[in-house]
């Protein structure tokens, strides 16, 4: 009797041993399920994160204060225009966020609206830097280049979307500092042979470019509803011909996944192209007085103006006509197209004598 009992002893320990060494079903559960609750936090941050900078990084720049009067107080013809498109090319790459168009990286990758504002913005930069140099700092056609602006104006057209070797922000800031050295020189009294040439017919050959773009950028706004349009693209000539031959009436549609990139590259155009109007405000003033065109240049600055108001809506609405719901683009091509007329106008009076 005595043996048996110590035999159930024996086996009881055994079993006793065996179940504490088997692991805890109930702390293999909770272990897994905190390292989930932790995986699904650090994921729900890492989207937080990424939508504020997203948010922040979508934010158009405040329009800056145009002056006439360089550092020291001094009224120098063209320093206004000089200037202005340096702090211009500076903000394109100092906004919150930095140049994003080249981004490879969340959340700017995924972004659309603030790269298209980008790409409205280096097209102006682009083209009066192209007029800086063809045109403003040149006595006539046959006069020697400015070496700066000669190494500015091909910095500003690389490409927009390069990330590296070199990155795109990299040929931009060489192209400001050129800038920077034209400007130096311009305001040196002793550097005679660096000038700017505030006249008419200057003036004019760059509003001939801004006329070109508004209307094109007019036109695909207003396609964003869809229309068929009488071709009128050789009214006027009757011995003028087109390559490819083409129907009378044709259906002008913007695509769908396109309207708000028009949309905010029509912003970013404007915003540049309202900087660059106010500086000529006084570098051609002179000018503009003896042709009675300030209030022709005001009103563009105006229908600019009105063209960047803050926009109270999250997405970019593409109502039909006049249905119930509003149509962004159409009030955005309404304002560029008044701009357009205005600079119409504007060039018409300079090429009055």
């Amino acid at each position: 009797m005595a043996e048996w009992i110590e035999r159930l002893r024996d086996s009881t320990g055994r079993i006793g041993d065996k179940i504490k060494r088997q692991p805890r079903a109930g702390g293999e559960v909770a272990g897994t399920s905190t390292r989930k609750r932790l995986i699904i936090g650090a994921i729900a941050l890492f989207l937080l994160v990424q939508f504020v900078l997203a948010w922040i990084w979508s934010r158009e720049p405040d329009l800056f204060w145009v002056t006439g009067k360089d550092e020291a107080g001094r009224t120098v013809t063209g320093y206004s225009t000089t200037e202005t498109l340096i702090r211009v090319s500076q903000t394109l790459l100092d906004k919150p966020g930095g140049f994003l168009s080249n981004d490879i990286t969340p959340p700017s990758v995924l972004l659309d609206n603030m790269p298209n504002w980008e790409m409205g913005v280096i097209i102006q930069v682009r083209d009066l830097a192209k007029a800086l140099r063809n045109d403003y700092s040149r006595s006539q056609s046959q006069s020697t280049e400015d070496p700066d602006l000669a190494q500015a104006e091909p910095a500003f057209n690389f490409n927009h979307d390069s990330w590296m070797l070199p990155a795109s922000e990299r040929k931009y800031r060489e192209g400001i500092s050129h800038l920077q050295a034209y400007l130096a020189r311009l305001e040196d009294e002793n550097q005679s042979e660096t000038q700017f040439y505030a006249r008419a017919d200057n003036l004019r050959e760059w509003l001939i470019v801004v006329e070109k773009r508004l209307g094109n950028l007019s036109q695909q706004l207003s396609a964003s509803v869809g229309q068929v349009r009488v071709d009128t693209d050789l009214a006027g000539d009757r011995a003028a011909e087109m390559a490819t031959p083409r129907s009378e009436d044709r259906l002008v549609k913007t695509p769908w996944l396109e309207i708000d990139d028009v949309f905010y590259q029509a912003r970013g155009t404007a915003w540049a192209l309202l900087h660059f109007l106010r500086a000529a405000q006084f570098d051609f003033e002179q000018v503009l007085q003896d042709k009675n065109a300030v209030v022709s240049l005001r009103q563009i600055i105006r229908e600019l103006e009105e063209s960047l108001s803050p926009m109270r809506s999250p997405l970019v609405m593409n109502g039909k006509g006049f249905g119930l719901f509003p149509n962004h683009s159409l009030v955005m091509a309404s304002y560029l197209s008044r701009a357009n007329s205005a600079v119409i106008n504007l060039r018409e009076l300079l090429d009055q004598g």
